[in-house]
């Protein structure tokens, strides 16, 4: 018998935070898209930690909405509890922070997906991709199904060659007990894509009858709810939130741990793969910190109809009976059912320097790649490359030119040249302090950023945009206008300043001048400025940063003017650095291997020193006069 044939526009392989927002933008860009899965009720599934953005991940979030993907827009509608991060620290740190309902976000997600037109959703294991000429034909499924297309994206996240172990128990599953991937891994390698083999973990789930919250701090959500999606009406999202919890281990925790790491695979060789460093288990964490005496633990509510509690803080891959006396070990716990049972998983992924900026292969045109394949981890870096390998495969359908975000531009710029210009031998996590230009990249101005990316590609409507254009000038204009207006040193001037701690005025200033003052902001020198226009909240907020962070965002702009042009200084492809004189052996190897496309991007590639670059850059103008 034949096996089945069919053709697509973008085959997308992965059903997770990058697939979903890969083949949504495909489809809503007009392309006939497949999606497959291994299990439809895994579609958007929240596998670890029940919650959406956090340090530098909500920055991520706004990014991807301001591009035209969904995961603000679901987690806005999904959304138990609502949190600004770093509030007493300055607006470019500001993230923020939502507890998920995970069975409503993987729900809504998945309807989403299911009324896209052009979107097609399969239920199915790709074991192999199709390369003819070193360009992507389609895949072929484990059943022998073949499906053609113009591109293909690999959104496997943690699922190819899965294996699931605690203990001396260990199953080759997915997460949570899902069907693992076991055979596209091999195909892969034929075709020439290096490997690793990477690993994360995930803490036991409670009954939340069994906790004693009298002996934990509450943690509440914020009064007033910020949404995470710029269309999101914030009117529409205030609600009654539900309580998260802190308790602490115990020195006893610490030392049930250490009496029991022979047992664990993570010391006793049974876990190969390589683990996030930022995002260590509790066995990590006691051997590493061991001057610490106790550790954080976050109780959270996997949903607003569950009983099930999330350990935050707490993974492990210690033996079953382990895990009870540790769990019980600690406030609050101490009679804790588990529901499930804490677990490291190891999955196989791509080294992404195998990868160009646009997330396509280097070695094999039309194939893209997104998410925790690419070695990265957490379910905002998945999305966000999820996107960005979307569009551009969908770009590479239409034979446009790929959407490129740099590092100046956004906190995607910066992950993605990241992944794609350092070795990363462990799984990568966004973190504020990896951009050099965060005041310039903060969460609040991520719609004015990139809304035009969006636009341009088709992503974000025109009226969207509109929207985005009218309150950029209201921005201006109000900055501005804060800068034109005088005012004296009368009794209400002095009253407002003394009311606030700041001290008198001698002479007369302007509103921007107040402004700038620390212990004064734009809210509270309203009653000094009768002719203030309405405006909304989040203009507000933007006008406020502007004025009292002038300085500092002037400097990082020109920092920004800099770098742009060794990001324009372009490298052929077909350079030949083995040849060029006066390089260092390092240096000729490094970009021999990653091939950058710029002058810029080579001066990030570790092993390549300012020297080096000097050399490449008088060896570039030589190459340009021939």
């Amino acid at each position: 018998m034949p096996n089945l044939k069919e053709k697509y526009d973008v085959v997308v392989v992965g059903a997770g935070h990058a697939g979903c927002e890969a083949a949504l933008a495909c489809a809503r860009l007009g392309l006939e898209t497949i999606v497959f899965t291994v299990s439809v009720e895994s579609i958007a599934l929240m596998p670890c930690n029940p919650n959406v953005g956090g340090s530098s991940k909500g920055h991520l979030v706004r990014e991807i909405d301001a591009l035209g993907g969904e995961m603000g827009k679901n987690i806005d509608a999904t959304f138990i509890q609502s949190k600004m991060l770093n509030q007493s620290k300055g607006p470019a740190v500001h993230s923020l922070r939502a507890q998920a309902d995970k069975a409503q976000y993987s729900r809504r997600m998945r309807s989403i997906m299911e009324n896209t037109d052009h979107l097609t959703i399969r239920q199915a294991e790709v074991s192999e991709i199709i390369v003819k000429d070193k360009k992507i034909c389609g895949v072929k499924t484990f059943s022998g199904a073949e499906y053609s297309c113009g591109a293909v994206v690999l959104c496997t996240g943690t699922y190819l060659n899965a294996r699931c172990i605690y203990g001396d128990v260990s199953n080759y599953t997915g997460p949570n007990g899902l069907q693992a991937a076991n055979h596209l891994t091999n195909s892969l390698i034929a075709n020439g894509i290096e490997m690793f083999r990477f690993k994360t973990g995930t803490p036991a789930r409670v009954d939340k009858r069994t906790v004693d919250f009298s002996k934990m701090d509450e943690q509440f959500g914020d009064d007033v709810i910020v949404p995470f999606s710029f269309s999101t009406n914030p009117e529409d999202i205030q609600r009654d939130q539900i309580s998260c919890w802190l308790t602490y281990t115990t020195e006893k925790t610490h030392e049930i741990i250490r009496k029991n790491l022979d047992r664990s695979p993570l010391y006793s060789g049974a876990i190969h793969g390589t683990g996030p460093r930022y995002c260590p288990s509790i066995e990590d964490k006691v051997v590493r910190f061991a001057d610490r005496d106790r550790h954080q633990v976050f109780v959270e509510p996997e949903g607003e109809y569950t009983n099930e509690m999330y350990l935050g803080g707490m993974s492990s891959s210690l033996p079953e009976d382990v895990q009870y006396e540790m769990y019980h070990s600690v406030p609050g716990l101490e009679n804790a059912k588990i529901v499930r049972n804490a677990y490291a998983i190891e999955y196989d992924c791509i080294n992404p320097i195998q990868l160009k900026a646009s997330l396509e292969f280097k070695a094999i045109e039309g194939l893209f790649s997104g998410g925790q394949f690419n070695g990265s981890s957490g379910y905002e870096e998945a999305a966000c490359q999820g996107l960005i390998a979307g569009i551009n495969a969908a770009m590479k359908v239409l034979h446009k030119e790929p959407l490129i975000l740099d590092r100046s531009e956004a906190y995607i710029g910066v992950l993605i040249d990241d992944l794609v210009t350092k070795e990363n031998s462990e799984p990568y996590r966004m973190m504020t302090s990896r951009a050099e230009y965060r005041l310039l990249l903060r969460q609040d101005n991520a719609d004015i950023r990139l809304s035009i990316y969006g636009n341009k590609v088709g992503l974000v409507s025109d009226q969207q945009f509109n929207k985005v254009t009218i309150k950029e000038q209201q921005i201006k204009d109000e900055s501005r206008r804060l800068t034109l207006v005088n005012i004296g040193t009368g009794k209400i001037v002095q009253d407002v300043l003394e009311a606030n701690g700041s001290t008198s005025l001698k002479t007369g200033a302007t509103l921007a001048d107040l402004v700038k003052r620390p212990e004064l902001s734009y809210s509270k020198i309203k009653e000094l400025d009768p002719q203030r226009p309405p405006l909304n909240a989040d203009v507000i907020e933007q006008v406020n940063i502007n004025i009292k962070y002038e300085g500092y965002i002037d400097r990082q702009l020109r920092q920004v003017e800099h770098f742009k042009k060794l990001e324009g200084k372009y490298i052929p492809e077909n350079i030949n650095y083995i040849d060029i004189s006066g390089l260092r052996n390092e240096a000729k190897q490094k970009l021999d291997k990653f091939k950058p496309s710029s002058i810029g991007q080579a001066s990030r590639i570790s092993g390549v020193s300012p020297a080096d670059i000097s050399v490449l850059l008088v060896y570039m103008e030589q190459y340009n006069r021939k």
